[in-house]
């Protein structure tokens, strides 16, 4: 395969892979970075591995490197595989791209560029200005792993995945205030797992009132950075004994943020009583008492959400679709059918025509019983 620059041969496609897999690690942990990992490679063998387990933490080429040193090995004269383009620049750690060069890493093949404007290009140029023989190959695995951060990095508003389940013929509950389970075992897991891999989950005050949903992830010990439950309230609170605000009895200490209520600013008085179990966000003026889902999404970017997986219900998931604030859908269809004159529909409430182009699909999976289409805007 031909890169931008030089030529990539079989053995760096392996070792690229091998960056990619293990940045897929922490993927749901180091928000507001993208996961990225590295490969050391000399004389045909890997002497060292990392990835960047944290935001805050050391970076992948730095954990590799450390690697290296571990096994009593030299990266003087190696090859880096990088997943993404090394940092040139100086923020909560050091330039990545000195620390290889410091290291004498003589060759650096990278498997995506970096979007944030900081590096952009700035991490290959400080390399071969050190006489380091760089090839960029921007495989579209890693351009997936960093899809979300590209559109995050340089956004007021954080990157919002609508999950919704429906039967064959669109409804996803038989009747109003049914606590139907619609999908089978096998996608309520993959959810779970997905939870994993966001900053936070959100549905709307009507999915806990009527399913009282406790929002886990799993498995619970994969996930490093604490965990976001939001629940988005317009009028009412919800009930303050809702699992929603519990942490599992299972979970380590601090896997999970206090639960976030998004209300009205002008209901102020209202949801007072939820004081003392969730972090409440008001948005709007004092006068406010609808809830402007654009200003409290970019409430959340602020609070330092950059992703968000939304399981609605249907209100939320049809409002957030007609402001244009969905980037990506994930879509279950079950095997069973539900039309009843009472049946309720996935969407309601909201006019999505204005965005009801554009959309894109890269997957359709069967999951257990059920088809799992995901769609990109």
């Amino acid at each position: 395969m031909e890169g931008r620059s030089g030529f990539i041969n079989s053995a760096d496609g392996i070792y690229l892979a091998r960056a990619v897999e293990l940045a897929e690690r922490a993927s749901g942990d180091v928000a507001p970075n993208p996961p990225v990992g590295a490969v050391l490679v000399r004389d045909g063998r890997t002497i060292g591995e990392g990835w960047h387990r944290l935001a805050g933490s050391p970076h992948a080429e730095v954990e590799a490197l450390r690697d290296v040193d571990a096994r009593g090995e030299s990266a003087s004269g190696a090859t880096a595989y990088v997943s993404l383009e090394p940092c040139n620049h100086h923020g909560r750690t050091p330039p990545c791209t000195e620390a290889l060069l410091a290291a004498g890493v003589r060759r650096v093949v990278i498997a995506a560029l970096d979007p944030n404007p900081k590096t952009a290009g700035g991490g290959v140029a400080r390399l071969r200005d050190r006489e380091v023989d760089v090839t960029v190959h921007e495989l579209p695995a890693a351009r997936a792993l960093i899809a979300r951060f590209r559109e995050t990095v340089a956004s007021a508003y954080p990157y919002v995945t609508l999950k919704m389940a429906m039967s064959l013929d669109g409804a996803i509950a038989p009747g109003p205030r049914s606590n139907y389970r619609l999908t089978g075992d096998a996608s309520f897991e993959r959810v779970r797992m997905m939870r994993a891999g966001a900053d936070a989950v959100m549905v709307g005050a009507g999915t806990i009132r009527v399913d009282d949903a406790q929002l886990t992830i799993r498995p619970h010990h994969a996930r490093r950075k604490p965990y976001a439950r939001i629940v988005v309230c317009e009028t009412d609170p919800v009930p303050m004994i809702s699992r929603v605000f519990d942490a599992p009895e299972s979970a380590p200490t601090g896997a999970y943020a206090t639960t976030t209520v998004l209300a009205p600013a002008g209901r102020r008085a209202a949801f007072a009583e939820l004081a003392d179990r969730a972090d409440l966000v008001f948005v709007g003026d004092d006068s406010s008492a609808e809830l402007d889902l654009d200003a409290a999404m970019r409430a959340l970017r602020a609070r330092g959400i950059t992703t968000i997986l939304c399981e609605g219900g249907p209100t939320l998931g049809g409002r957030l679709l007609a402001a244009g604030l969905v980037r990506e859908l994930v879509w279950f269809i079950a095997p069973v059918l539900l039309q009843t004159p009472a049946a309720i529909p996935p969407l309601a409430g909201a006019d999505v025509t204005r965005y009801a182009r554009g959309w894109r699909f890269t997957d359709v999976e069967r999951v257990g019983e059920d088809l799992m289409l995901r769609a990109y805007l």
